[in-house]
């Protein structure tokens, strides 16, 4: 099988939606029944070796450009199916699925696929033979606007790098970020304007709460974007600025350790499509604490592997921090349930029964 991967983010791009497609991407090559794949990505550019069989362009941020090429890619005979890596770009590849006679399958992450899209996107949704989704909410929600036989919608969710792991922080690294011997609430993401879904703000608000019952906490916020300045000003007009750190974007290698120096991970989201850094951060054994009412359920596995809460509620934010502050120790099982290994052998089976 040759599998042509229209990806909006290819390797060497950032954020979970790259991450994902890194894995699925390694997953697929290791599968004995996919001989090649050709990713034509809009972001993303790579030195690193990619795994066997896998080639990837040059990145094509224009939509217009990128499409063009798509449309040259896909009238290529050497191609046996057409994955579409966003619902997005579902029409194009719907519309060369078509063309081409080949199968198309779709990629869902998360809120994109919440709200009932346009008719463009739902057609091209319906005439797919095999849809993926990272976690049973976005199912459900895909699957309420969409008339696609929910045989062919499986979930598929993300899997845990095995560097994240416990272990000891560098004293270096903690003394870089100024923490002490500060008690450590960690959140990892962008600090995206139209990510504010993810809760930053509502940590920050719960910190006087948490700072009553540990006056030695202090809240990490790892990760950069255009929303950094609108929480450092919350920081300062709430009187929290000596006790929220912003450290801005991890280098992807430094990411375990980080995880390592903290106390507890929390993200009480209301927008996750699954969230990895939850993974990262329960394999690296943090106690975690997410919201209640989206793909974070998944990702913590109904509440095995943290507690989830009302992500509106600051007081239930705080009170869930501080419990997990006092406990001070995490649920390995993330390691175990999310390992690359069941996810390849799930993708294995996905490409062998299901195309």
């Amino acid at each position: 099988m040759n599998i042509l991967a229209l990806l909006t983010d290819g390797f060497g791009a950032c954020g979970g939606i790259a991450r994902y497609n890194r894995d699925l991407v390694t997953a697929l090559a290791q599968s004995a029944v996919v001989t090649n794949i050709a990713i034509a990505p809009r972001y993303g550019e790579t030195r690193e070796p990619l795994p066997r069989g896998v080639v990837q362009l040059a990145p094509m941020a224009d939509r217009v450009r990128w499409s063009a090429r798509a449309i040259r890619l896909a009238l290529s005979p050497r191609f046996d199916v057409i994955f579409c890596g966003h619902l997005f770009a579902a029409p194009l590849a719907a519309a060369l699925a078509a063309l081409t006679g080949k199968p198309m399958w779709l990629q869902l992450h998360g809120v994109e696929a919440w709200p009932t899209p346009g008719r463009a996107i739902r057609k091209a949704t319906d005439r797919a033979q095999l849809i993926t989704s990272v976690s049973r909410y976005t199912r459900q929600q895909a699957l309420r606007w969409s008339a696609i036989d929910p045989a062919r919608v499986c979930v598929l969710p993300n899997t845990v790098d095995p560097r994240f792991a416990p272990g000891p922080a560098p004293a270096a690294l903690r003394a870089r970020l100024g923490l002490g011997s500060h008690k450590v609430i960690l959140t990892v993401s962008r600090l995206a304007a139209q990510e504010r879904y993810k809760g930053h703000d509502r940590i920050i608000l719960a910190m006087p709460k948490i700072l009553t019952a540990h006056p030695e906490a202090i809240y990490l916020v790892v990760g950069d974007g255009d929303d950094r300045a609108r929480l450092e000003s919350l920081a300062r007009e709430t009187g929290m600025s000596a006790y929220v750190r912003f450290a801005g974007r991890a280098d992807a290698g430094e990411l375990p350790d980080i995880y390592r120096l903290a106390d507890v991970f929390a993200m009480p989201s209301t927008g996750e499509g699954f969230g990895v850094a939850f993974l990262e951060a329960a394999a690296s054994g943090l106690p975690i604490v997410a919201g209640n009412c989206d793909g974070s359920v998944d990702a913590l596995a109904q509440g095995a592997i943290g507690a989830l809460i009302n992500p509106r509620d600051v007081g239930q934010i705080a009170a869930a921090i501080v419990a997990a502050l006092n406990c001070g120790a995490g649920n390995a099982l993330a390691g175990q349930r999310f390992a690359f290994q069941n996810f390849a052998q799930h993708v294995d089976k996905i490409v062998r029964h299901r195309l």
